[in-house]
């Protein structure tokens, strides 16, 4: 029996769709406000992006996100959301078939005691965040809203954000994204 083919990186995918049409680094950068340097560590697999960075660059090449975030089918024909792990959090797109929607949700995990890599993000639209189990902190500019299971923040993701587990064990987090 062949084997199911497995989805290219999230980052070979963006410099597929990046060269397919044409699109230079130094553009794309313009775009998206990120550094040529980030993203080369993205398309070579170095740096895996946050969500909202991926809202971003499908943005700047006319894509949908689910582009990227989607796997592909298996063999089965099975239709689960995918889930994908970077360094210290797990997301899962509940919103698979939502092409060319603005609205996005995801099912995310944070690991105990750890916060998403950089130093923040921030990307046009709104976010609002419901804690499934757990404890976060979620940094929106200076101020640091504490949430814990059953809390939600909504608030404007243009302001540069940050997320870290303050707790000792793993966090769940329903998060939805607006981008317009």
């Amino acid at each position: 029996m062949p084997r199911p083919k497995t989805p290219a990186p999230i980052g070979q995918r963006i410099k597929s769709f990046r060269t397919r049409k044409k699109i230079a680094l130094e553009q794309l950068a313009n775009e998206t406000g990120y550094s040529i340097d980030y993203l080369k560590q993205i398309e070579s697999g170095e740096e895996i992006p946050p969500v909202g960075t991926l809202l971003q660059i499908s943005r700047a090449l006319d894509i949908d996100s689910g582009d990227l975030l989607k796997e592909q089918q298996t063999r089965d024909h099975r239709a689960d959301a995918f889930a994908k792990r970077t360094q210290n959090y797990a997301y899962t797109t509940l919103t698979p078939k939502a092409e060319h929607k603005h609205l996005k949700a995801f099912r995310i995990q944070v690991q105990a005691g750890q916060a998403h890599k950089g130093v923040g993000y921030q990307h046009e639209g709104e976010e609002f965040v419901y804690v499934l189990k757990g404890r976060i902190e979620v940094a929106v500019g200076e101020h640091v809203n504490r949430l814990e299971e059953g809390d939600s923040l909504h608030f404007n993701s243009g302001i540069q954000h940050h997320m870290r587990n303050t707790g000792d064990t793993d966090a769940e987090l329903l998060v939805v994204v607006y981008h317009p």
